[in-house]
C-alpha cells in the first residue's frame, strides 16, 4: 500500500488542509498505516502534480498559506484501480520475536521485563480502541454500511491487541518457568 492511497481515502472522506489531514490521519488511518506529517505533506505535493488532488486557499486561511485539498476524478479513479488489486498478505516482522528466538538459543537472557512492557502497551491500546468503539459504534444495527466497515476495521485492531495480550501471558509463563 502506498501512502497516496491512504491519503486519497482520507480526503474522499473529508476534504482537508494538510494540517487537518495529518491530525485526522493520526487518529484513524494512522493506527494501521503510520506516516509523519512531513511524509503526508510531501505526498500531497506529489498527488497534486499527478492531478489526483487539487488545493485551494482554505476558507479560514486568512493571511496564511493554508490550503484545502480535494480529490479530483483522476484521484478517485486511481483509488478505485488500487482497491481492485489484490493486497499482499501482511508480513510479520517483530524484533522481539527474534530476541525470543535468541533467548531459546542462548538460554541466558531474561526478556520478562520487556515482555511486560510490551503487554502494557497492548493493554493501553486495547483500552483506547474499546473507548473508541463505545463512543463511535454503540448504535448497533442502525449504523450505515460505511460505519459498519469502519467498525470492522476497529474490531481487527481490538482482536489483534487481545491476541497479543493472550500470547504475552502465555510467553511470560514460559519465561518465568511456570
Amino acid at each position: 500500500m502506498s501512502l497516496a492511497h491512504a491519503v486519497l481515502t482520507s480526503l474522499i472522506e473529508k476534504p482537508s488542509s494538510g494540517y487537518e489531514l495529518a491530525r485526522r490521519f493520526d487518529k484513524s488511518i494512522g493506527y494501521f498505516w503510520h506516516a509523519t506529517h512531513q511524509q503526508i505533506y510531501r505526498e500531497l505535493a506529489r498527488m497534486e502534480e499527478k492531478g489526483w488532488i487539487v488545493s485551494d486557499s482554505a476558507p479560514d486561511a486568512g493571511a496564511t498559506r493554508k490550503r484545502e485539498y480535494k480529490v479530483l476524478l483522476a484521484g478517485r479513479a486511481e483509488l478505485v484501480r488500487w482497491t481492485r488489486e489484490p493486497a499482499a498478505p501482511m508480513d510479520l516482522r517483530d524484533e522481539f520475536i527474534v530476541k525470543l528466538r535468541a533467548d531459546a538459543a542462548l538460554d541466558e537472557v531474561d526478556l520478562s521485563a520487556e515482555l511486560r512492557a510490551r503487554m502494557a502497551q497492548h493493554t493501553e491500546k486495547l483500552a483506547h480502541y474499546r473507548a473508541i468503539e463505545a463512543r463511535d459504534f454503540s448504535r448497533g444495527d442502525a449504523m450505515s454500511r460505511a460505519a459498519r466497515l469502519q467498525h470492522l476495521i476497529l474490531k481487527k485492531g481490538i482482536l489483534y491487541e487481545e491476541g497479543s495480550i493472550a500470547w504475552a501471558l502465555e510467553a511470560l509463563k514460559v519465561l518465568e518457568g511456570a
